[in-house]
């Protein structure tokens, strides 16, 4: 059996439509009335939105129900699809804990909240049934204020055994007016001896070559390989991972088609750049992360080899990923010594 590393799921786009839908008959009559069949939240739910900006305006109908009772509700579910359907040995799950805080507190009173956000977290991602490794991604936020982002990197310093590393999140195009404080916090959290990630490159408009130092994975980032290919012999130099999120780009209008991606794969590959294919919000989506690998592969946007390529570049540039190997050469390794001792016995007869 195969075992796959996602480097990039949202909390808020994680829970497939029928689990959210059927909390929503159970606990949200307003909800519960507007969609009383099933196939019509499907429908609009994982339907393509024309923009970025409108597709993300989705995550706040689950921020809403993703409180401190619910969290572990939808995070064992989550869990246990991954390992069931997905075949998941390793996820980080990012989100912006501030958003999952009650809304009647005033700002200082969220920012304490935050803390038990990550540790329900944290507790409820460890299922001993299901056993995945997962850490959590702390997202900032472009429409959240300075302060609280920056609490959010002091945040996801305190609780390391909870947190892998911070990430900017809230649509890439709308950094530019604040740049300077998002570059300022990077820097602050690298100081920290944080990781970093952050959502950029995604769209046209969200590129801002002057985050790129600051980063040690680049969220999206297909803008650099379609429009600024000059930047990928950088990127290489840097060791840093594009995490691709296929399904995202149709969903969101960025991309036509998905055998556009081709090009973002093969100049990538030429320089020398590694991607990470991963699934953003699955649950948006409807799409597991092998269909992903399907999809790419019987579209012809890549080959086996490359797909081969692209899931061990997942758990080499996985930030909380306990082993140097993954886990296929982690098993053939336990395979050739459990080989190697009946080779012994049997030569000792």
């Amino acid at each position: 059996m195969a075992l796959y590393a996602d480097l990039h799921r949202h909390l808020g786009g994680s829970v497939v439509p029928r689990i959210l839908w059927r909390y929503f008959k159970r606990h949200n009559p307003d909800m519960a009335q507007r969609f009383p069949e099933y196939p019509t939240f499907e429908e609009f739910y994982t339907r393509k939105r024309n923009t970025l900006d409108e597709y993300l305006e989705l995550h706040t109908l689950v921020e809403s129900v993703q409180t401190e009772q619910t969290l572990p509700y939808f995070i064992y579910r989550l869990i246990r699809g991954a390992y069931i359907f997905e075949n998941l040995a390793y996820l980080e799950l990012r989100y912006t804990p501030y958003l999952r805080t009650p809304e009647h507190l005033n700002q200082s009173q969220r920012i304490e909240a935050m803390t038990n956000i990550v540790q329900i977290v944290g507790k409820a991602s460890q299922v001993k049934e299901y056993p995945i490794i997962i850490s959590q991604i702390l997202c900032m936020h472009s429409r959240l204020p300075y302060e609280v982002n920056k609490a959010i990197v002091e945040l996801a310093a305190q609780m390391r055994d909870y947190v892998c590393a911070i990430d900017v999140a809230g649509g890439d195009s709308h950094y530019g007016e604040r740049l300077d404080e998002f570059i300022d916090l990077y820097k602050y959290a690298r100081s920290l001896g944080l990781k970093t990630t952050g959502h950029l490159y995604e769209t046209p408009e969200g590129c801002y070559p002057e985050l790129l130092p600051y980063l040690m994975r680049i969220g999206h980032g297909i803008q650099i390989p379609l429009k600024h290919p000059e930047l990928l012999p950088q990127l290489a130099e840097a060791n840093q991972c594009l995490e691709v999120c296929p399904t995202t780009y149709l969903k969101t209008g960025t991309l036509e088609d998905l055998y556009q991606l081709k090009t973002v794969f093969d100049r990538c590959f030429d320089a020398g750049v590694d991607i990470a294919i991963c699934t953003d919000n699955a649950g948006l989506h409807n799409v597991r992360l092998p269909f992903e690998f399907e999809n790419l592969l019987t579209q012809d946007v890549i080959d086996f080899h490359q797909l081969q390529a692209c899931q061990d570049a997942a758990f080499r540039h996985a930030f909380a990923w306990p082993y140097k190997e993954p886990p296929a050469s982690l098993l053939i390794g336990l395979l050739n010594d459990d080989s190697s001792e009946e080779e012994q016995e049997l030569l000792s007869v």
